[in-house]
């Protein structure tokens, strides 16, 4: 959300923006499970929560002077809102239509999208280290879901994969956006996304309750908003590959918060195909570091 000051940044501050932001996401699973709303109902309610916190947000940060002052690209601006909200919409959707399981992981070869999607547009040529922390992401995922694939209706799936493509799109684009406070994209595209839910909110009235409301007020400011915020600043000083394979941690996470609050404990694939992610991860981060410093 704030553009460098000037000051020195430690090294890895985008990666650790970026890695905040895949644990703020890596809580919608939880929360989403304990409202008792229509989806739709709970996105819109989300979204315009977030817009709230990062509308906020961004009116604190132009008081200080500190947004970029470079002009703005209204056509960046418009296409990316409407590509972020699909996003969100999709995998809304697609959950609905398939399994859980199937959505997350299909979604998730965003970061194959991205990466051809980045080298065709941004000129970012992904390097030898990125190719395999692909692979190694892949094969984690697999085991991830390896007792969950399969049980998933054709349209879902489709969904889930336009997600994934949306996705993959809109981190292009705040990539590109970068000099342009990215953040803008992402508070029009829970604008969007909330108008876009109106009509649900008439046909599916969410019910109060302590519960529903306290989830609602988490996802709204802490998973969306917060990692938004995050997200804006990581795109800034990371590679768009690095910021697929990052985020890729907020499936890895969801299992986590699952045996916490709920006592479900994760397979021993689930636990393996984690811990090979996070290996990709780590190792590409850190290469990828050592290698702008020479």
């Amino acid at each position: 959300m704030i553009e460098s000051t000037g000051r020195k940044e430690h090294p890895f501050a985008g990666q650790g923006a970026i890695l905040l932001t895949a644990v703020c996401w890596s809580l919608a699973g939880l929360f989403i499970k304990l409202i008792e709303w229509h989806p739709m109902v709970i996105a819109g309610g989300r979204s315009l929560l977030a817009a709230i916190f990062l509308l906020t947000l961004r009116i604190i940060v132009t008081k200080k002077g500190v947004l970029p002052s470079k002009p703005r690209s209204l056509s960046i601006l418009i296409f990316g809102s409407v590509i972020y909200a699909l996003t969100m919409i999709l995998f809304v959707l697609a959950n609905k239509l398939t399994t859980s399981a199937n959505a997350i992981l299909i979604q998730y070869t965003s970061p194959i999208w991205a990466a051809l999607l980045a080298w065709y547009f941004l000129k970012e040529r992904p390097r030898m280290q990125h190719w395999i922390a692909l692979v190694m992401v892949g094969g984690g995922m697999f085991l991830i879901f390896f007792n969950s694939i399969g049980g998933g209706a054709l349209t879902g799936d489709i969904l889930a994969l336009l997600s994934g493509i949306a996705f993959a799109g809109n981190t292009v684009i705040l990539r590109k956006a970068k000099d342009q406070n990215p953040a803008d994209i992402l508070l029009g595209a829970n604008i969007i996304t909330a108008l876009v839910s109106i009509p649900f909110f008439f046909l599916y009235p969410p019910e109060a309750g302590f519960v529903n409301i306290s989830s609602i007020f988490i996802l709204g400011f802490v998973q969306i908003g917060a990692a938004s915020a995050f997200l804006a600043y990581g795109i800034q000083r990371v590679t768009v590959i690095q910021v697929m394979l990052i985020t890729m941690m907020e499936p890895v996470l969801n299992p986590v918060w699952v045996l916490l609050f709920t006592g479900e404990r994760p397979a021993l694939t689930t636990i393996a195909g984690g811990a090979v992610i996070l290996l990709a991860v780590v190792l590409s981060s850190v290469i990828s570091w050592r290698r702008n410093q020479v």
